[in-house]
């Protein structure tokens, strides 16, 4: 097992690069750091990498990239991985601030890329827009629920904390309380993106900025059960879901086997569980736009 760390950043592709550029630079506050040919970096006011847009004929998540232990030894993960039948390949200077990574696909194709060391690329810095601190989680729809589970919990380390029936898994790779998202039934896709702002009022101020871009809001702002996190949704121009959010649980302590005492918790203390499909737990806010499912069929679950 390599014990993947946090999420560092993603790499989407979009059939028009200066629209996705306008979005995540102008609304978003991303901070523009390397440009090859067809490929953008950009970090966030804080420094670090976030996204990597890639012009491509189809909207998607092509890759993730996580952090793991300084001390890695990327040969002997490498035999690891060929003994589970896993191929990787080792690549140098793959993206700025960092000399080395570990890659391989997931079982739905997505590219991991596993890297040890890294740089900040960005000065820390005042920006125009949203300004997140990191991109906190993603979430897919997957062919094979099951098989992706095992793949990223015996491969990556990532723990189960929540289930919503027995449609969408949360999963985490560190203290908060999910990092990736898995839901059941393809064809295997994104389906929603999610920036970590500071706080409630960040969040507010996020729902303005896109209210002076006129951009609706899809979903929120709302309080979660799982996670219970602070959220609010809309769609950027390549009609991806994109997630604000704050206030996320988080499991301090793996041992103890619960989540950060908080007012807004039912459950005392709050455990791992089931939630019942389309139930409001420990939540407030509205239910999504009626059209916000239209090719994310599952969103209104997470409630």
């Amino acid at each position: 097992m390599i014990a993947a760390q946090r999420l560092s950043h993603a790499t989407i592709a979009t059939p028009d690069l200066q629209r996705a550029l306008d979005y995540y630079v102008g609304v978003n506050g991303l901070v523009e750091v390397s440009r090859a040919g067809k490929q953008v970096w950009l970090a966030s006011k804080l420094g670090q990498l976030a996204i990597e847009l890639v012009r491509d004929a189809e909207p998607a998540c092509l890759r993730m990239a996580f952090e793991v232990a300084p001390d890695t030894d990327f040969g002997a993960a490498q035999q690891g991985l060929a003994a589970l039948g896993v191929n990787s390949e080792l690549r140098a200077d793959p993206f700025p601030g960092s000399p080395q990574v570990l890659s391989f696909a997931d079982p739905s194709g997505t590219n991991i890329d596993l890297f040890s060391k890294w740089d900040f690329v960005a000065p820390n810095q005042n920006v125009a827009g949203v300004g997140p601190l990191k991109v906190g989680h993603i979430a897919f729809f997957v062919d094979d629920l099951e098989k992706t589970i095992a793949f990223y919990s015996d491969i990556l380390g990532f723990r189960v904390s929540d289930w919503i029936g027995d449609l969408f898994v949360f999963m985490r790779c560190n203290p908060d309380h999910h990092t990736l998202n898995f839901f059941r039934g393809g064809p295997v896709r994104l389906h929603h993106l999610a920036l970590e702002l500071k706080d409630f009022i960040h969040v507010n101020n996020a729902c303005e900025t896109l209210a002076m871009h006129r951009i609706p809001l899809g979903w929120g702002p709302l309080r979660h059960g799982p996670g219970h996190n602070v959220a609010a949704y809309h769609r950027n121009p390549d009609d991806h879901v994109i997630e604000y959010y704050c206030e996320l649980d988080q499991m301090k302590n793996e041992a103890l086997g619960y989540f950060e005492p908080r007012p807004w918790h039912v459950d005392r203390p709050q455990r791992p569980k089931v939630w019942p499909p389309r139930t409001w737990v420990s939540g407030w806010g509205t239910p999504p736009a009626p059209d916000f499912g239209r090719n994310e069929r599952a969103l209104g679950a997470k409630q």
